[in-house]
């Protein structure tokens, strides 16, 4: 008489199921399993349900979303709380930093040609006129006007 196979209790899990993972349902499969779900006869649903894995709370879900936004509704959103700043936030932030960054070394430069020219008033060095230059360079020159007082 040959002799029975011995069983084991030992479970051997497969390479592939290692590392659980969430699964994730694509908007497209929600959609059509909503349709396959309404298309349904008496007694067929539970079927489906078990057959794709879900819920029938997940349907009554997957509706309520589809209905308020239609399919872009059933687009998973990612888990964990919600940003509190959106990109046009973020880039108003960067906008006014930079805005900052720039009001202060234009307060600086206008110190220094202030400081300029009280040091020319000072020394006596009448400072050249944008007008009297022939040459290129027009940048460094300052105008000999007194401004007002402030």
């Amino acid at each position: 008489m040959p002799k029975p196979k011995s069983r084991t209790n030992e479970v051997v899990p497969l390479l592939e199921n290692e590392r659980r993972q969430r699964r994730k349902i694509t908007a497209e499969r929600k959609n059509r399993i909503l349709d396959q779900a309404d298309a349904c006869k008496r007694g067929e649903l539970g079927e489906l349900l078990r057959r794709e894995g879900i819920y029938a709370s997940q349907l009554t879900s997957w509706r309520a979303q589809r209905e308020q936004n239609g399919l872009a509704g059933l687009a998973g959103s990612r888990p964990g709380p919600k940003p509190s700043k959106d990109s046009k936030d973020r880039l108003i932030e960067k906008l006014e930093r930079e805005n900052a960054r720039l009001q202060k070394e234009l307060r600086i430069s206008r110190g220094l040609i202030d400081l300029q020219v009280k040091a020319h008033e000072i020394l006596g060095i009448a400072l050249p006129r944008i007008e009297d230059e022939t040459e290129g360079d027009s940048s460094h020159s300052f105008k000999s006007e007194k401004k007002g007082s402030r």
